[in-house]
């Protein structure tokens, strides 16, 4: 069973994200967190599965019509001085 409860370099390597972003994120409430002891501080698993749970992008959310679709690009030259 997963632990309740993660420390915070676990959390960043989870959320693909520095330590210093879940620090911020734990200052700004996105996500919570409880000190262990003299200040070791802890991340919820919780609390992580729902941030991940709400900035889930759904492929759904894409129209059929534009999933795959490929842009090509061609380069414009600059009309030259006379």
């Amino acid at each position: 069973m997963d632990a309740p409860l993660l420390r915070v370099h676990e959390a960043a390597a989870l959320l693909k994200v520095s330590k210093w972003t879940v620090y911020r994120w734990i200052e700004e409430g996105r996500l919570r967190a409880t000190k262990i002891g003299r200040g070791s501080l802890r991340v919820f698993r919780v609390s992580l599965t729902a941030l991940i749970d709400e900035n889930r992008t759904d492929s759904l959310s894409v129209p059929a019509k534009h999933r795959g679709n490929v842009v090509k690009l061609r380069a414009v030259a600059a009309k030259r001085k006379k």
